[in-house]
């Protein structure tokens, strides 16, 4: 998804193209592809020049929505599913622990939906530095001359 939004707007990307970029094996991506499209999140275009493309503009992309298509309900327990008319457990009107669950199911799709396709697209342009616990001043103080 994250290539078809670098890709958005360029017309439709193959799978070969994203499996080269993401170093994933394409027949694994044929099938998110066609998850993805049964989900309404990607169109596919036949041909020579075919391939596919975003349905809608990264930006208007919640990844709650993407994750939900890939994955399922974000449930972390099946007492805690998003579905209210689903009863999995005979004990949850009394259980003590699903009340946590459902906090937890709520805080995840709330990141979720903070978070939409266009904010993962952009290039990282600055590689990460490993930490270090001294201060720039102790660095050069404990360096000889």
């Amino acid at each position: 998804m994250v290539q078809l939004g670098r890709h958005f707007g360029a017309g439709p990307a193959s799978l070969a193209e994203i499996a080269a970029a993401e170093d994933m094996p394409r027949a694994y991506l044929e099938q998110l592809a066609f998850v993805l499209r049964d989900a309404g999140l990607v169109v596919s275009t036949r041909g020579a020049h075919g391939g596919y493309e975003l349905a809608r503009p990264p930006q208007a992309i919640p990844m709650s929505e993407v994750l939900r298509a890939l994955e399922g309900p974000l449930a972390p327990m099946i007492c805690a599913t998003e579905d209210d008319a689903h009863d999995a457990c005979a004990r949850t009107s009394s259980c003590t622990v699903n009340f946590l669950w459902i906090r937890v199911r709520d805080a995840v799709a709330g990141a979720l939906n903070g978070v939409t396709l266009a904010d993962l697209v952009p290039l990282r342009t600055v590689a990460l530095q490993p930490r270090t616990t001294e201060t720039p001043a102790l660095e050069g103080a404990l360096t000889p001359s």
